[in-house]
């Protein structure tokens, strides 16, 4: 059985592609258009996922979608829109019109997608699952249980809706800090270990939090529902200073409403799923939804809240909808469950070939070295310059899938360098300084270095650094670091650059953050990674078997990026509709 689920027309529109339960393929529209949060229907990653397998439309048995338009309707309009502006019916019209789907179509509501999303690929049996984000059609946060077997499946027994939402009082002060909306939430969370907590108890007056399942905002605080931008003026009178315009410098009481919001929304997610371990008594818990990517908070539900393992989706967010739309389609169809093993691996996106990286690398007339057959010594070079401090962009295997970049599509660097993270974000990813680093480390030294007695694959949860050496690259300025736990059976070459890097310096850490810079997403091809390294001004590069020193990248393609992004963007199928978002810079409109 072959089911393809789609998430679409809010933001993160991706595709993914089951085969008998197992996860084949998913990837984001945005990796191939090159337009962030690409919100439009996912044409590109489509098409990738049925030519990854060799199918065509023939071959699937549905199509399967990440939320009910007709009860996301009735929100839109409870919101004031007009019915003219509406058109429940235009994600159908859209894949049978644009994909030629004659099929049958299967729509789930949203939170239960993030929820299949989680539990399906947890690998545990039985687990309660809890899923919070901005909002899908009326809910903003659900509490449901999971189990395998005949007779189980998901349910949800509780929800908070529409207008009352943790992610968007989240996204309320990450608008108010100069920050993108559903973009710089993690900005927010980076930034709050520079402040002090002094202004929870301010914040505190803007949500009620409830015995049980539920919170309630005071809407007196907030503008989202029909005004221009998240807050009111009772808000800025509230936290008692005026919001931050984008570039403006920040200052101690930025640090500190950060600090406070963020410890507002770890202690409300710790009340809430202590009342979720009462009510089902299970022992491990799954979570989805755009909250579950504060891995801050992740961190201290896992260490103090009462569930014994946590399991969170890596594509938490709207990109990972499609993988429950999908898990939920090929149940009701009945077709093979996903497997019981927990998901270990993202890297489900496009691959390239030796020969046709070897074409684009010739095609630019750029010198290279080529390790084929020889990949100690290609490992040993690589390691050698991130020892002497250089930073390489590392293109390997299949693109992942979700915000994180896990080895395949990084750039890395030596932890053990104290100006390192001040030279990545300024030179490298050209972004704000606050922003820490995370930690690539080898499973069998983790827990030597890190407060960590488990496997952490996907960057989801922050601990301690607890290590012998120093580690300014990746320690964050609380003391804590968002580690990616590396297992050479998962990830064979990434393990073993870690192992060659360890054996030249004794640290068995990198550096590793996402291949792009500002405003762009993640690379996806060689040409990709060709450009945004000369943009990065990276020492080094290796795509595939090829190591490319950074000197020889023509510094005049960092001129001719701007034109060359903007072609590359109107190239594409879907470029007749224009990308419009859910979400705007400073506020979330609700289409």
């Amino acid at each position: 059985m072959n089911i393809l689920g789609i998430s679409a027309f809010y933001h993160e529109s991706s595709c993914c592609l089951l085969r008998d339960g197992r996860l084949v393929a998913a990837a984001s529209e945005e990796r191939f258009t090159r337009v962030k949060h690409d919100p439009r229907l996912p044409v590109e990653a489509f098409r990738f996922c049925l030519e990854r397998e060799g199918l065509d439309l023939l071959d699937l048995d549905a199509i399967a979608y990440y939320e009910l338009p007709e009860v996301k309707l009735e929100r839109q309009l409870w919101s004031g829109r007009q019915a003219s502006e509406l058109d429940a019916q235009g994600p159908e019209r859209a894949i049978r019109e644009r994909l030629g789907w004659e099929g049958e179509i299967l729509t789930f509501p949203h939170h239960l997608c993030h929820a299949a999303s989680a539990f399906y690929w947890s690998g545990f049996e039985r687990a309660a699952t809890f899923t919070v984000d901005g909002v899908g059609e009326w809910a903003t946060t659900t509490y449901g249980r999971g189990g395998r077997g005949e007779g189980n499946g998901l349910s949800q027994f509780a929800e908070v809706r529409f207008p009352h939402s943790l992610g968007l009082l989240y996204s309320t002060v990450t608008a108010y800090l100069g920050f993108a909306v559903n973009d710089g939430e993690y900005k927010v969370m980076g930034l709050a270990p520079y402040g002090e907590p002094r202004l929870v108890d301010r914040l505190a007056q803007a949500i009620r939090v409830e015995p049980g399942p539920g919170f309630t905002l005071d809407l007196s605080f907030f503008d989202f529902v029909a005004g221009t931008r998240m807050w009111t003026a009772a808000f800025e009178e509230l936290v008692g200073g005026p919001p931050r315009r984008r570039g403006e410098k920040l200052l101690p009481f930025h640090r500190d409403l950060a600090r406070s919001v963020q410890v507002l929304l770890e202690e409300t997610l710790l009340d809430k799923v202590r009342w979720l371990h009462g009510q089902t008594g299970e022992e491990d818990l799954c979570m989805a939804g755009g909250v579950a990517l504060n891995c801050v908070a992740n961190g201290r539900i896992l260490r103090e809240g009462p569930f014994r393992r946590l399991f969170v989706q890596p594509a938490a967010g709207d990109s990972g909808g499609c993988l429950g739309a999908a898990a939920l389609a090929n149940a009701k169809l009945g077709g093979t469950p996903p497997a019981r093993e927990p998901l270990r691996r993202v890297d489900l996106g496009p691959s390239f070939s030796h020969a046709e990286i070897a074409a684009v690398i010739a095609a630019a007339g750029l010198p290279a070295t080529d390790y084929s057959d020889r990949e100690a010594e290609l490992l040993a070079a690589v390691a050698e310059r991130l020892a002497r401090h250089e930073i390489v962009g590392w293109f390997d295997g299949r693109m992942e899938h979700g915000p994180r970049a896990l080895g395949n599509r990084s750039i890395l660097a030596n932890p053990l360098d104290s100006d390192v993270r001040e030279r990545l974000n300024r030179r490298v990813k050209k972004r704000e300084a606050f922003r820490p680093f995370a930690p690539s480390v080898l499973l069998r030294k983790a827990a030597e270095h890190f407060e960590l007695d488990h496997p952490s694959p996907f960057m989801l949860e922050t601990c301690a650094v607890r290590s012998d050496l120093d580690l300014p690259g990746i320690t964050h300025v609380d003391g804590s670091a968002r580690p990616q736990t590396v297992d050479p059976v998962d990830h064979p070459r990434f393990a073993a650059l870690l192992d060659a890097f360890f054996r030249r310096t004794g640290c068995p850490i990198l550096v590793n953050t996402s291949f792009n810079v500002a405003g762009e997403p993640i690379v996806a091809t060689p040409v990709d990674a060709l450009l945004g390294a000369a943009d990065a001004t990276l020492d080094a590069l290796v795509l595939g078997d090829f190591l490319i020193d950074g000197r020889d990248l023509p510094e005049v393609w960092r001129t001719l990026l701007p034109a060359w992004r903007e072609r590359r963007r109107s190239g594409f199928a879907d470029a007749s509709s224009r990308p419009t978002s859910a979400i705007s810079e400073e506020l979330y409109t609700f289409v």
